[in-house]
C-alpha cells in the first residue's frame, strides 16, 4: 500500500509540474515580461556596476595608500572570494527558500556594503567591506539568471533571456564611463554612494513578482504554483486584451528531489564540465583584463588618469556588443556553435598581444577590444547555456557552482595580472589565450545542444 501511495503521489506531483510548464510554454511575451526584466535587470546592471567599481577607484587609491602590485591584486580577489562563498550559499538557499527571497537579501546586502566601502578610511577597512559585499554580488546574478530562464519558453529564449543579461554588459560599461567622470570629479567615495540605489529594487521586489512557478511545482507546493501562473497569465491577459488559449503542448515532467547526482553523476557530468571550463576560462580573461585595465593604461602606457578611465571603458563596450550579438544569433546558430566562434576567435586576439607586444596604445586597444568583443559572445551565452542543461530542482544549485567558477576565475585573474605587471606583461595574454582554447576544444567534444527545447525536455 505504501508504494501504491508513493506512485500516486509521484504521478500527482509530475502532473503538477506539467501543467505549470505548458502553461509557461504558451505564454507569449509580454509587458509582464518585459517588468520582469526590467526589475531584475536593473539589479543586475547593478551587480555589475558594484563588481568593477573597484576598477575605476584603483587608480587613486593605489598612489593615495601607497599599495604594490600583490596588494591590489589581493583587493580585487577577495572581493571575489566572497562572490564565491555568496554564489555556493544562494545556490542552496535558492532551492530550499525559493528565488526571490534569495535575491532580496543579496541585493540588500550588496546595497548596504556599498555604503560601508564608501567610508572606508583604509586599505583593511575596505578589503573587509569589499569581500562582505561580494557575498551579496556572487549570490544576486545566478538566481537572477534561473528566475529569468524558468519564467521564460523555448522558442526564442535565448534572445530574450540575453537581451535581459546585456545589462550586466552594460553595468560593466556603466561603470567605467561613470567612474572616468565621477572619481576626477567627485571622488572614489561617490561610486560606492551610487551602488547604493538597488535597494530600492530589494525591498520592493517580493511584491511586485511572483515567486517562480516552476521552483514551486518542482516542491509540490501545488497551490502556490497555481496562484502564481494564476497571476502571471492574468497580467498578460489584462496587457494584451486577450484570452489565453489553453495549454495543449505536452511536457515531460520528472518529480524527484535534487541529489548531487544532478550535477556530477553519469547523465550530467559532461555538461557540469563543459559549463565549469567555460566559466572559468571566459571570466579568467574578462576580469582579470578588465580590473586592470585602467591601471594598466595609467602605469604602463603613462595616460593621464581620466584617460585611463576612458580607455579602460572599451573593452566593456566591446564586450556589451558581442553581448547584443550573441542575443540576435544565438537561437540562429546554436549555443554550441556560439561557443566556439567565441572562444577561439578570443583566443586569436590575445595570441595577436602576446605576439606583438604592448608597443603602442592604438594596437592595444584594438586587439583588446577584439578579444572583449569575442568574450562578450561567451559570457552571456554561458548565463543562458547554464540554468538550461540542469532540471528545476537543481537548476539553482548547479548555477551557482558555475558562478563560483567564475569567482574562482576573477580571483586568479588579477593575481596573475598583477604577478607579471612588473615585468613580463605580455605572458598574460599567452595564458589566458591558452584557457580560452583548452575550453574551445572542451565545447566541441562534449556540449550538448538546447536551442528552442524547453527546459523540462533538456533534462530528460
Amino acid at each position: 500500500m505504501k508504494n501504491i501511495s508513493m506512485g500516486k503521489a509521484d504521478s500527482a506531483h509530475a502532473e503538477v509540474i506539467r501543467d505549470v510548464a505548458a502553461r509557461i510554454e504558451r505564454l507569449p511575451f509580454s509587458r509582464w515580461h518585459l517588468k520582469a526584466r526590467i526589475l531584475i535587470g536593473t539589479a543586475t546592471f547593478f551587480d555589475a556596476f558594484d563588481a568593477l567599481t573597484i576598477a575605476q577607484v584603483l587608480p587613486v587609491l593605489r598612489p593615495l595608500w601607497k599599495l604594490s602590485g600583490p596588494q591590489v591584486g589581493f583587493l580585487i580577489s577577495t572581493g571575489y572570494l566572497g562572490q564565491l562563498v555568496g554564489a555556493l550559499v544562494a545556490g542552496m538557499c535558492a532551492e530550499r527558500f525559493g528565488r526571490l527571497p534569495t535575491m532580496i537579501g543579496a541585493i540588500c546586502i550588496m546595497s548596504v556594503m556599498s555604503l560601508a566601502c564608501a567610508f572606508a578610511s583604509d586599505y583593511e577597512t575596505l578589503l573587509v567591506f569589499r569581500t562582505i559585499q561580494g557575498l551579496g554580488l556572487g549570490a544576486q546574478v545566478p538566481i537572477a539568471a534561473v528566475y529569468i530562464s524558468e519564467i521564460a519558453k523555448a522558442h526564442k529564449r535565448g534572445r530574450f533571456f540575453i537581451l535581459y543579461e546585456c545589462v550586466f554588459t552594460f553595468g560593466l560599461f556603466a561603470s567605467g564611463l561613470i567612474g572616468s567622470f565621477v572619481v576626477p570629479h567627485l571622488g572614489w567615495q561617490a561610486m560606492f554612494f551610487i551602488g547604493v540605489l538597488p535597494i530600492i529594487i530589494g525591498v520592493s521586489l517580493g511584491f511586485l513578482l511572483p515567486e517562480s512557478p516552476r521552483w514551486l511545482a518542482s516542491r509540490n507546493r501545488v497551490a502556490d504554483a497555481q496562484a502564481a501562473m494564476a497571476r502571471i497569465e492574468s497580467e498578460i491577459e489584462a496587457s494584451t486584451g486577450q484570452k489565453l488559449a489553453p495549454p495543449t503542448e505536452w511536457v515531460p515532467a520528472d518529480p524527484r528531489r535534487s541529489s548531487w547526482r544532478d550535477l556530477v553523476g553519469p547523465d550530467y557530468i559532461r555538461r557540469t564540465v563543459v559549463v565549469w571550463v567555460i566559466w572559468f576560462s571566459t571570466f579568467l580573461i574578462t576580469y582579470g583584463l578588465g580590473t586592470w585595465l585602467p591601471t594598466l593604461y595609467r602605469s604602463v602606457f603613462n595616460l593621464p588618469l581620466d584617460t585611463a578611465l576612458r580607455f579602460g571603458t572599451i573593452g566593456s563596450l566591446m564586450q556589451l556588443a558581442g553581448g547584443l550579438t550573441a542575443g540576435f544569433v544565438i537561437d540562429r546558430i546554436g549555443r554550441r556553435r556560439l561557443f566556439m566562434v567565441a572562444l577561439f576567435g578570443a583566443a586569436a586576439a590575445l595570441l595577436s598581444i602576446w605576439f606583438v607586444g604592448l608597443t603602442s596604445v592604438p594596437q592595444f586597444v584594438v586587439l583588446s577590444g577584439i578579444a572583449y568583443y569575442f568574450a562578450g559572445l561567451s559570457v552571456l551565452g554561458i548565463y543562458l547555456y547554464t540554468p538550461e542543461i540542469y532540471p528545476t530542482r537543481a537548476r539553482a544549485i548547479g548555477t551557482a557552482l558555475g558562478t563560483a567558477w567564475l569567482r574562482l576565475a576573477s580571483m586568479v585573474g588579477p593575481l596573475i595580472v598583477g604577478f607579471f605587471v612588473a615585468d613580463g606583461i605580455g605572458m598574460v595574454f599567452l595564458v589566458f589565450a591558452a584557457a580560452a582554447i583548452i575550453a574551445g576544444i572542451v565545447v566541441s567534444a562534449l556540449a550538448i545542444e538546447t536551442t528552442n527545447r524547453s527546459l523540462e525536455d533538456i533534462s530528460r
